[in-house]
């Protein structure tokens, strides 16, 4: 994909991993254009970088995302870059859920049904835009599932395989399908403070972003980019093994 010269929408794009790529996506030369749920996040983002355009949208609610679609074509007629990178993660002791199913659905709508409804809205107008690229955060745990976490889990594996298919699908138009599958990264995602053994955003965003100049479809790091071609024996023993240490640090979990 283009680095520059773009017009750039991310969703989940007030902190974390969407905030990190917009302030390199602004350093590269692009326009960018910032959505989540928050106006305080929002505001927050734009004092630190005033040259971000922001809105409001909540991307698990369908009138939202048609929402975004007119406010973005009509407002940034030559968008050419969709970032779905808003996501949710819970955990979850499957054996006593403790939350009305709204919750649950909640963090579905948001990392599965939104992408996947933002991509279909928009790609009508992005394969009329030269250099279009669509990049689907997903995880590395859409390969390695953690069992703690398992509607996140399965929203990205689910978010995986769309994206293999999407990029078959648009192999004959001008669109690219990126796929960035981070590993833990020192984030706020499901909560401030449960991430903090994970890299540091900048470092992992640094580290996409030199995927995004080498041209790479896949984008890994920490080891999320050779999951992909792990064998089904080597992601039932990752699998297991990530879940015995969860059990071992938290010991309470399923009690």
């Amino acid at each position: 994909m283009n680095i520059t010269g773009n017009t750039v929408l991310i969703t989940g794009g007030a902190s974390g991993i969407g905030l990190a790529l917009a302030e390199r996506f602004l350093n590269a030369g692009n326009e960018v254009i910032v959505c989540g749920r928050r106006p305080e996040k929002l505001n927050e983002a734009k004092q630190r970088f005033p040259q971000l355009h922001t809105r409001v949208c909540d991307v698990a609610e369908e009138a939202d995302r048609k929402s975004l679609l007119t406010w973005v074509t009509r407002e940034y007629p030559e968008f050419n870059v969709l970032v779905n990178n808003a996501g949710i993660q819970q955990r979850v002791n499957l054996r006593k859920p403790d939350h009305d199913w709204s919750c649950y659905h909640q963090e579905i709508a948001t990392n599965l049904e939104g992408p996947i409804h933002l991509t279909m809205l928009f790609v009508p107008h992005l394969v009329r835009k030269k250099n279009a690229t669509i990049i689907n955060v997903s995880s590395g745990l859409a390969i390695t599932p953690a069992t703690w976490a398992p509607i996140y889990s399965a929203t990205k594996a689910a978010l995986h395989s769309f994206t293999m298919t999407l990029r078959l699908q648009l192999s004959e138009t001008n669109v690219e399908v990126v796929e960035v599958l981070p590993p833990a990264v020192n984030t706020d995602l499901g909560g401030p403070g449960l991430h903090t053994f994970g890299v540091p955003v900048d470092e992992f965003a640094d580290a996409v972003f030199k995927g995004f100049e080498a041209g790479h479809l896949e984008i890994g790091y920490g080891g999320t980019e050779k999951r992909g071609r792990a064998s089904r024996d080597e992601i039932d023993q990752a699998t297991k093994h990530m879940w015995e240490g969860f059990l071992r640090n938290n010991p309470d979990f399923l009690d």
